[in-house]
Parts: C-alpha cells; structure tokens; sequence
C-alpha cells in the first residue's frame, strides 16, 4: 500500500506528478476537450459522460481507493512554473508476489505534445516504481502506428516485447498493441530509469 493519497508526490525538473483533485476537474475537461481529436485515434471511445463532473468525481474517488489498496497509481501531470494540467499517467494492474508489476498508460493534451514532458513523466514514475514501490517490470502498449508513443517508451529504457493481437478496444475497434517492458535489473541492456 501507498499511503494516504496526499502523500503521493513526485516531483521533476519541469512539473509535480499527483493524484487528481476535486479542485482539478475544469482543467481536466477543458484540455480533454481541446484534446479530443488529437487523443481519440489512440484512446478507447468516450462515454456519452465522460466530460462530466460526475465522471471525473468518479474517477479521484477510484485514484484515492487505487492508492490506498496500492493497486494502481493515478497521477496528473503538472507544470510547475504555473500549474497547467499537461496530462497523466498511470501504473494500473500492479501485481505484488512473485510478479512486482505494473502497467504504465499515458496521454498528454494536443498543446503540449513533444516537448519532452512526457518523456520527463515516464522516466521519474518508473524511478518511483522501482525505488519507492520496489516494483521489478513496468509494461506498456501502443498501437504500432503510434511512433511518438513507441519513441518515447524506447527513449526511458522500455525495451520492445512483442504484439498482443486484439489487445483492447482502440477508437470502437479491437486493435493489435505492440508491447513493451522496462526492467528494474535488466540484463538486455542499459536503462536510465531507476
């Protein structure tokens, strides 16, 4: 378990990674929206409420008790200098035991794409993951397509594992999903992160 969901905390040189607030839905839906035609080829199809208050409610309530239970770690990403919301990232599905795993899923807002902030947020979470939770392999998908998400998971040290066929259900179609790993003791080669 983590802890009390304030206590999350993981600071870079350009933003803060935090769970989200309540405090946080406008800027949350403002760069959902603003985003949307950017995020839609990669993301699964939105509900019909999925700008709602009530969803983004939903969704701090899910992070808090995720956290608390220590089965996933839901963070925003955001710009220190002043407080822009420019996406988040999380590790869902993490698995004690034998396995100490955790898949990473991400999205940035259309305005701040490639400007490295992503690149920034995945190397320190999976710092995180491996220092502080003492997690041993985070795993991550994208569509085979997506060069910009593929570049920068190859860019922090995830190595490429293979395609899972039919893996989810991408724009309202099931779709391939190539895979990949990031190892905290990785024997294929040199990693940055942790």
């Amino acid at each position: 378990m983590f802890g009390r969901t304030q206590k999350v905390r993981i600071e870079t040189a350009r933003m803060s990674l935090r769970p989200p607030q309540h405090g946080d839905y406008h800027a949350w839906c403002n760069l959902r929206a603003e985003s949307r035609a950017f995020l839609a080829p990669w993301e699964p199809s939105w509900a019909a409420d999925h700008l709602s208050r009530k969803n983004f409610t939903n969704r701090v309530y899910w992070s808090s008790r995720a956290i608390a239970q220590g089965t996933a770690l839901p963070l925003l990403l955001m710009r220190r200098d002043d407080g822009a919301l420019l996406g988040a990232l999380t590790l869902d599905n993490i698995r004690r035991g034998p396995a100490q795993a955790a898949t990473a899923g991400y999205w940035i807002g259309a305005p701040f794409a490639r400007h490295g902030y992503m690149r920034e947020a995945i190397e320190a979470a999976v710092h995180y993951a491996f220092t502080t939770l003492d997690l041993s392999r985070i795993e991550a998908g994208c569509l085979p397509e997506n060069a910009a998400s593929r570049g920068v998971l190859e860019k922090v040290g995830f190595k490429y594992e293979g395609v899972a066929q039919s893996y989810l259900q991408i724009n309202g179609r099931w779709r391939n999903h190539v895979l990949y790993a990031n190892l905290r003791a990785d024997r294929r080669g040199r990693t940055e992160a942790g």
